[in-house]
C-alpha cells in the first residue's frame, strides 16, 4: 500500500533542488527506465543529472500505480477479499487521482529530504520507494549526509525494494569521493557487526562494503590513472622501521619513504617503473593511505590501554605520534574536519591522554594546510623540523620548544611541484630551499619592509610591534587570572584550559610550516573499545533540535559536535574547544561553581562580564535539560558535564540514552541534571534568571512538538534491526522471513522506547497544561536526591568531584 503517514514540512528546508547541490553531469537526451539507474558498478555511468533522476522518477511512480493495485489486491492473506467493500476502497486509493496527489507533493517545494527519508522508511509501495531513491541525487551532499546512518542502516536491515532504491545513489556518490566512500564503509562494517558471522558474511551490507571497498567504484578515465601517481605514501609506526629511534631517523623525507607501500599487508612498492602498484583487490590504492592512517591512530589507543598509568600513557603516546610524524605530509585528512586539507604535522608533544577508567582515549592537535581538493591537490613538501621559520622575535624561540641551533634568519618556501615527483626515483633531491633575508639586528620583529636595512626611519615596524605587546598585555590582563596546574593523574586539565587561539598561535609560531597561509590547526579524540553508535544517534537528534530552535527563533543553546563511527568499538569525536570539565573546575579551583563564575567573568555579579556569561550558562542549561529529558540521558556526572569559556555548560558522552542506564539500574530518576550549584549561578530558585530558565525550557518544548516527527524518524529508523526490539516494516503477509538479527544497541532495550520517546512531546496537553508540566519537572530536579547520591557514588568510586 502506499500508505505512509505524513511528516510535518519543515519551512528551514524547503529548498528547491538545485544542479549545482546535485550530482553533476549532461542530462541524457531521452529519459530512461529506472533499470538504467542501476545498483550494478559496472553500469552507473560517470554522472547522473537531478533532472534525468527526476523524469525517472516520474515514470516509476506513474507504472507502478494500476499494476501493483492489482498484484496487492489478491496477495494479501490478512487484507479484505476480491471484491469486497473494503478491497474496493484500497484500489480506490491506490487510483491514478492519489498516485497524482502524491506525486504533486513529491515535487513540490514543501518536499524536504527529511520527508523523502520518512516516506523511504515507512512506504511499502515499491514505487514510492524506487521514486525517493532517484529523489536523492536532487539533494544537496550535506542534506542527505545527515541522513547516512538511516540511509545504510535500512540497507542492510530492511527489504530488498528498499535496498534497491538507496545502493544507486550511494555507488555514485562513492564514485565522486574517497571521504564519502570510507564513511559508508565504516558505518556498514559498524551496523553490520552484530550479526551471527554467518549472517554477516552473506549479507547486503557486507557486499556492499566490499564493492565499496575494491577497485570497482574508483573513478573512470584520465582521473583513476592520475590518483595512482598523486598519491603519497603513508606507512604508520609497526611497519618495517617502527623499531628505528626517532635519533636514528632523518628528518627529511628519504627515497624509501617515498617509495614505501602503503598498504603493510600487501607490501606495496611504487617506483616510476612500476607506477601502478599491485594490490589485492580488497586494498585499492586510492583509499589505502587513509585507511592506513587510521588504523596507526586506533592502533596506538590499544596500545595505550594495556598500561597502567596516566604518566606511561602519555609518554608512549608522544612516542608513538613522533614515529607517525615522519610519514608526514601525506594525502591523508581528519574525518571529522568539515573543510579539504592535507594533513602536515602532528605536534606530538602537544597530545593528551584523557581522563578513562578502563580505556584510553587520547587528544591530539593536527597541522593541516586547507586545499581545494585534498584528492587531486599537491600534497605538500616536507619541511624538516630543523628548518624552523623566523618567529616574530627570536626571545620567542625558546618558548616554543625548539633549541638555539635550530634558528632560522628567514622564512622557508615551498616550491610548486608536480605530483609526479613523488612517484620518481630521485624524490631525494627535492629540498626545500630557504632564502636569505637581510637582516640588520638580530631582531626579526623589524623585518616588515624591504628597505629596512639603511635607516632608522625605516625602523617603524619597531612600532607596530611595541603595539603588538601591548595588545597582548592588554589580553592577558582582561582574560581570566586561573590557569590550571598540573596534574598527573589528570594531564588533559592544562592542556584543556588554555585558550584555544592562544594555543593556535604557540603551535604555529613552533612549526615549520605555521608561515604558510593555508595552515590550520585541528583537534580529534581517538577512542578505542568503545561504540560510538549512540553518540553519533544522539549527536544527529541534537543537530536536529538545535536547528529546530533556531528556526522557530527560541533562544537556547546547545553545541553538537561531530562524530565519526570506524567500527562498533572505535571512532573519533571532535573535542569542544575551550572547555573543560566541571569536575576539573572544581577540581582545580577548589571553589564553588557561582565563585568560580564570578573569579572568571567580572569579579562581581552586576558586571557586564558576568551577565553576559550567566545569560549563556541560563541559555545552555535549558537546552541540555531538555535535550536530557527527551532523550533520557543518564551517567550525568560532572566529568561528562563541560563549562567554555563564555559560560555555557556542555553535555557529552551520550552512552546511556533512552532505555539504557549504567548498569541497567535506572538510578538515577530525574527529568536532568539540576544542582544546587546550578541554581545558585542562575540567582537562586526566586530569581529572574531562573525564571527565564523556565520560560526557555517551555518554549523549547512547545517548538520542539512542532517538529516532533523529524526528532521521531532520527531514533525509529536506527531502531529498525535491533534485536532488542525488532518493528518489522514489510506489508504483512503469510509467508514473512524472520526478522534479521541487527544492530545491539543498548538504548533500544525493552518495546516500549519509541512510545516512551513519543510521550514525553506531550502532544495532548495544551500549553498551560505544558506550562504546569515543566515547573514540576524543573522542581523534581532541582530536589532530586538521586542526582545528589549519584555524584557521591562517582567521587567514591572514581574520584570525579
Amino acid at each position: 500500500m502506499m500508505e505512509a503517514s505524513e511528516p510535518e514540512p519543515s519551512p528551514s528546508d524547503q529548498d528547491s533542488p538545485s544542479p549545482s547541490s546535485s550530482s553533476c553531469g549532461a542530462p541524457q537526451a531521452a529519459t530512461p527506465p529506472l533499470g538504467v539507474i542501476s545498483e550494478a558498478a559496472g553500469e552507473l555511468g560517470p554522472a547522473i543529472d537531478a533532472e534525468a533522476a527526476l523524469r525517472a522518477c516520474r515514470e516509476v511512480l506513474q507504472q507502478a500505480t494500476l499494476t501493483r493495485a492489482e498484484v496487492d489486491g489478491g496477495a494479501d492473506p490478512e487484507g479484505p477479499a476480491p471484491g469486497s467493500v473494503k478491497s474496493a476502497r484500497r484500489r480506490q486509493r491506490r487510483s491514478p487521482s492519489r498516485q497524482s496527489w502524491l506525486l504533486r507533493l513529491f515535487e513540490s517545494k514543501l518536499f524536504d529530504v527529511s520527508m523523502a527519508i520518512s516516506y523511504l522508511h515507512r512506504s511499502k509501495e515499491p514505487g514510492v520507494q524506487a521514486y525517493i531513491g532517484n529523489r536523492l541525487f536532487s539533494f544537496g551532499h550535506a542534506q542527505v549526509d545527515f541522513y547516512l546512518p538511516q540511509l545504510l542502516n535500512m540497507y542492510i536491515h530492511m527489504d530488498e525494494d528498499v535496498g534497491d532504491a538507496i545502493k544507486p545513489y550511494v555507488v555514485h556518490r562513492c564514485r565522486q569521493s574517497i571521504s564519502f566512500s570510507l564513511r559508508c564503509a565504516w558505518l556498514l562494517g559498524a551496523y553490520s557487526s552484530d550479526m551471527h558471522i554467518s549472517t554477516q558474511r552473506h549479507s547486503r551490507g557486507t557486499k556492499l562494503r566490499k564493492l565499496i571497498l575494491s577497485d570497482e567504484l574508483k573513478p573512470a578515465g584520465s582521473r583513476a590513472r592520475r590518483d595512482l601517481l598523486t598519491l603519497t605514501a603513508f606507512c604508520p609506526p609497526g611497519g618495517p622501521e617502527h623499531g628505528l629511534s626517532p635519533s636514528k631517523r632523518t628528518h627529511q623525507r628519504s627515497k624509501s619513504d617515498a617509495t614505501v607501500g602503503v598498504s603493510l599487508s600487501s607490501n606495496l612498492k611504487r617506483t616510476a617503473s612500476n607506477p601502478k602498484v599491485e594490490s589485492s583487490q580488497d586494498e585499492p590504492l586510492r583509499l589505502a593511505p587513509q585507511r592506513e592512517f587510521v588504523k596507526a591512530l586506533l592502533g596506538i589507543g590499544q596500545r595505550l590501554a594495556t598500561l597502567p598509568t596516566k604518566e606511561q600513557k602519555t609518554q608512549r603516546l608522544v612516542s608513538e605520534l613522533s614515529l607517525l610524524s615522519h610519514k608526514l605530509p601525506a594525502r591523508v585528512w581528519l574525518p571529522t574536519a568539515p573543510r579539504p586539507h592535507h594533513v602536515v604535522r602532528v605536534p606530538h608533544t602537544q597530545a593528551v591522554v584523557l581522563n578513562s577508567k578502563d580505556k584510553a582515549p587520547y587528544l591530539i592537535y593536527v597541522e593541516v594546510l586547507e586545499c581545494d581538493n585534498f584528492e587531486t591537490s599537491n600534497v605538500p613538501v616536507r619541511i624538516p623540523e630543523n628548518r624552523i621559520r623566523s618567529t616574530r622575535s627570536v626571545e620567542n624561540l625558546p618558548d616554543c620548544g625548539v633549541a638555539a641551533d635550530q634558528r632560522a634568519g628567514g622564512f622557508s618556501t615551498v616550491p610548486n611541484y608536480d605530483d609526479d615527483a613523488w612517484s620518481t626515483d630521485d624524490i631525494g633531491e627535492l629540498q626545500v630551499e630557504l632564502p636569505e633575508v637581510h637582516t640588520s639586528s638580530g631582531d626579526n620583529i623589524s623585518q616588515f619592509s624591504v628597505d629596512s636595512s639603511s635607516s632608522l626611519e625605516s625602523r617603524e615596524p619597531v612600532f607596530i610591534a611595541a603595539g603588538d605587546i601591548r595588545r597582548r598585555l592588554s589580553e592577558q590582563l582582561a582574560q581570566t587570572p586561573t590557569t590550571f596546574r598540573r596534574d598527573p593523574e589528570d594531564p588533559s586539565a592544562v592542556a584543556l584550559k588554555e585558550p584555544w587561539e592562544e594555543k593556535v598561535r604557540r603551535i604555529r609560531e613552533g612549526s615549520p610550516y605555521g608561515h604558510l597561509p593555508h595552515w590550520r590547526l585541528l583537534s580529534v579524540i581517538v577512542k578505542c573499545g568503545d561504540d560510538l553508535r549512540q553518540e553519533l544517534l544522539a549527536s544527529q537528534v541534537l543537530q536536529q533540535l538545535k536547528s529546530i530552535w533556531e528556526q522557530e527563533r527560541v533562544p537556547l543553546w546547545i553545541k553538537p559536535y561531530e562524530i565519526l563511527v570506524l567500527s562498533a568499538d572505535s571512532g573519533m569525536i571532535e573535542p569542544v574547544v575551550n572547555a573543560v570539565s566541571l569536575h576539573q573546575v572544581k577540581k582545580q579551583s577548589q571553589l564553588s561553581l557561582l565563585d568560580y563564575f564570578l573569579q572568571e567573568h567580572g569579579g562581581a555579579p552586576t558586571t557586564e562580564a558576568f551577565l553576559s556569561a550567566q545569560r549563556g550558562f541560563v541559555q545552555s542549561c535549558a537546552g541540555y535539560s531538555l535535550l536530557c529529558y527527551l532523550l533520557q540521558v543518564k551517567d550525568r556526572h560532572n566529568g561528562n558535564i563541560l563549562l567554555d569559556a563564555e559560560g555555557h555548560i556542555i553535555h557529552i558522552d551520550f552512552g546511556f540514552i533512552l532505555s539504557s542506564s549504567p548498569k541497567n539500574l535506572g538510578f538515577e530518576t530525574s527529568a536532568f541534571k539540576l544542582t544546587a550549584d546550578f541554581v545558585d549561578v542562575m540567582g537562586g530558585p526566586d530569581g529572574d534568571m531562573f525564571n527565564y530558565y523556565r520560560m526557555l525550557i517551555l518554549q523549547g518544548l512547545i517548538a520542539a512538538r512542532k517538529h516532533m516527527e523529524k526528532v521521531l524518524q532520527i531514533v525509529e529508523i536506527m531502531q529498525q534491526g535491533n534485536t532488542h526490539t525488532h518493528t518489522h516494516t514489510h506489508t504483512p503477509g503469510a509467508h514473512l522471513p524472520p526478522p534479521p538479527p541487527g544492530t545491539q544497541l543498548p538504548c533500544f532495550h525493552g518495546s516500549s522506547t519509541m512510545r516512551a520517546l513519543k510521550e514525553r512531546f506531550h502532544m495532548s496537553l495544551t500549553e498551560e497544561q505544558l506550562q504546569l508540566l515543566v515547573e514540576q519537572l524543573v522542581d523534581g530536579s532541582m530536589r532530586s536526591i538521586t542526582t545528589k547520591l549519584y555524584d557521591g557514588f562517582q567521587y567514591l568510586t572514581n574520584g570525579i568531584m
